[in-house]
């Protein structure tokens, strides 16, 4: 089961952290947004109920590649149904790539513009808002 309040904000970064948190929660309508800084803490996630409705995961995390963790949650019957957004500094064509061909339900790149990097990710604010409609949806049929 996924839960409708639920968002997954995987970063490393504390800068990126501090930026972001606010944003999302502007742009939400999830009353709970969860933060993991690195693998085991996203995985540990996954491995509770509910589940997040929506992944904002960094590719760059200090132990692991956010690519290596993709792969962890779609060969998961109950986690690959979860949302994953690739929210990103990198432009590199590998991880674009990567991102999608790991089955990334999109791939964002991080604006360096403060005004814009707040734009951006209150936009996926909007798209998670969306995505809990359809996890509420999907709640009533469980």
């Amino acid at each position: 089961m996924v839960s409708p309040r639920s968002t997954l904000l995987v970063e490393d970064n504390p800068d990126d952290e501090i930026l972001t948190l606010p944003v999302v929660r502007r742009g939400s309508v999830t009353n709970l947004i969860q933060l993991a800084p690195d693998r085991e803490e996203a995985l540990t996630v996954f491995a509770a109920k509910p589940l997040p409705c929506i992944v904002m995961l960094g590719l760059k995390l200090p132990q692991i590649n956010g690519l290596e963790i993709l792969p962890c949650i779609r060969s998961n019957e109950h986690t690959r149904i979860v949302s994953v957004v690739a929210l990103t500094s990198s432009n590199e064509e590998r991880d674009i790539v990567g991102s999608h061909s790991l089955d990334a339900n999109s791939h964002v790149l991080k604006p360096l513009d403060f005004d814009q990097f707040t734009r951006t990710v209150s936009q996926l604010g909007l798209y998670g808002s969306s995505l809990v409609n359809l996890c509420q949806k999907g709640d009533n049929h469980a």
